[in-house]
């Protein structure tokens, strides 16, 4: 789908022009009766014209063209973004023709700007299949040769690999019709001694460029690796050519002729150090020299003499220093191996006796259990199975007269030791009493004196004050002192 074609009597026609760059009319072309003779300039096969849904302009190839036919073999997101370019030149104030070849046919430029005083041209290549450096920069070569500037393009979501090696950019391709192309890379500026990518609208960017506010400006070795956060990551690109504004290209070159100054001063610097080293060097070697010729007369023989008498004084000295502070060493060491050893040794002991006495605190504790628990199984023994249920009707009957509450004997529960040997009764969550504790076995359970306590009756009662109770809440249930209980 050109948007270019050759007509029979004006010649070259341009679909992306009102004009069609040749003072017609759409309409002389677009469905007219009888059909105009149009042809492809690049297979001369017969074309006609035609727009698409979106209404844009161009020409297509009649049935049977030949197959190798360039300009219907492009894409048509190669040909919009051929449209795009022109239109964005155009608007620049710039004259844009679509398809221009060199008379020798060496080149041939998607759109060719032309500005109105006809000294300045810029080539716009659309470049989406793929192409090397070397070929890519011996084309550029031959635009120069012309003096032409050139600007290569691609819509590629990857850079391509000669993306930086000539003056050249990336562009993103918008999603929707509302949308601008982008210009997502080949834009850098400079500053603090890195490049940065930049972003720029297509059209603006066009601008920038034939106003002369954009140039090509080579990056210098040290700044062509860039960083760039691609989605979440850090991403390493080499860019060797940047377009660029004229202060990001005099910051680089002030920065590296700073560079260059302060390596070279560096330089100096290394070499100062160098020559001093040589001339350290040469000193010794005299002195050398000056010792060795001295040392060659009668004298110095003597003195040289003298001196290593001196040296074996001073190694002997040093050997018996040595052999003292190894004698002392191992004197310090014996002290503290022996020291070592009586502190093992006394903590042995100590560890001994305090197991000892560990066992007879253990002993002793048992044999109090067991005194305690031989106590308690007598004092509960006095009553009969009969005389334990009576009391505990009584306690549960009294908790509910009295204090409208239940009370009951947990599950598992029984006498409890921390009780003096009493049965521990409860109401819902919590200690309601303590029934019937052993006399003789107060003095374990002092608390005692802070709950209430149930007995069967008085005697009961003055046994357990005997025994050394304490406590405002007694209760005994005036049962019936039967001759098989007996008061311990």
């Amino acid at each position: 789908m050109p948007f270019i074609a050759l007509h029979p009597e004006v010649g070259r026609v341009d679909a992306t022009q009102r004009d069609l760059g040749a003072g017609l009319d759409w309409s002389q072309v677009y469905k007219v009766s009888p059909r105009v003779a149009l042809t492809c300039p690049e297979c001369s096969w017969g074309v006609h014209a035609k727009h698409s849904p979106n209404r844009v302009r161009f020409f297509c190839h009649d049935g049977g063209r030949p197959p190798e036919c360039s300009l219907a073999n492009e894409s048509w997101e190669h040909h919009m973004l051929k449209l795009v370019m022109a239109s964005a030149n155009r608007d620049a104030g710039m004259f844009a023709e679509l398809e221009v070849a060199a008379q020798d046919g060496s080149w041939r430029a998607d759109v060719m700007a032309t500005s109105p005083d006809g000294t300045q041209r810029i080539a716009w290549e659309a470049q989406l299949s793929p192409i090397t450096v070397e070929e890519i920069k011996a084309r550029t070569d031959r635009y120069a040769a012309e003096g032409i500037a050139v600007c290569w393009v691609s819509p590629h979501k990857r850079p391509p690999v000669w993306m930086g090696a000539v003056p050249s950019i990336r562009v993103r391709v918008p999603d929707g019709d509302d949308e601008s192309w982008l210009v997502d890379d080949g834009l850098g500026s400079f500053g603090s001694g890195s490049w940065f990518f930049q972003e720029a609208d297509l059209a603006q960017f066009v601008k920038w460029v034939v106003r002369g506010q954009l140039r090509p400006c080579r990056s210098v070795t040290p700044n062509r690796d860039v960083t760039r956060i691609i989605g979440t990551e850090y991403r390493w690109f080499r860019r060797t050519l940047w377009w660029t504004s004229r202060q990001s290209a005099e910051a680089q070159n002030a920065w590296e002729e700073e560079r260059i100054r302060r390596a070279e001063a560096a330089r100096r610097r290394e070499e100062a150090a160098r020559q001093r080293e040589v001339q350290r060097l040469e000193r010794q070697a005299a002195a050398r020299a000056r010792r060795e010729a001295g040392l060659a007369t009668p004298a110095g023989q003597l003195a040289q003499q003298r001196r290593r008498e001196l040296q074996k004084l001073k190694d002997a000295q040093e050997v018996e220093q040595r052999a003292a502070a190894r004698r002392l060493q191992a004197q310090r060491d014996e002290e503290r191996a022996r020291h070592r050893a009586e502190l093992q040794e006394k903590r042995a002991r100590e560890f001994a006796l305090a197991q000892e006495r560990e066992a007879e605190r253990e002993a002793a504790r048992q044999e109090l259990e067991r005194r305690a628990q031989t106590t308690a199984e007598a004092w509960w023994g006095r009553l009969s199975r009969s005389q334990v249920k009576e009391l505990f009707t009584a306690v549960f009957d009294a908790a509910w007269q009295q204090d409208g509450i239940r009370v009951r004997i947990p599950e598992g529960g029984g006498v409890a030791a921390s009780f003096a040997y009493g049965v521990p009764v409860h109401a819902s969550h919590r200690l309601y009493g303590i029934v019937r504790p052993c006399p003789e076995l107060l003095a374990l359970s002092p608390q005692l004196a802070y709950h209430q306590v149930f007995a069967r009756n008085a005697k009961e009662v003055q046994a357990l004050e005997a025994g050394g109770l304490r406590t405002s809440r007694l209760t005994h249930f005036h049962l019936a002192d039967h001759e098989q209980i007996a008061l311990c």
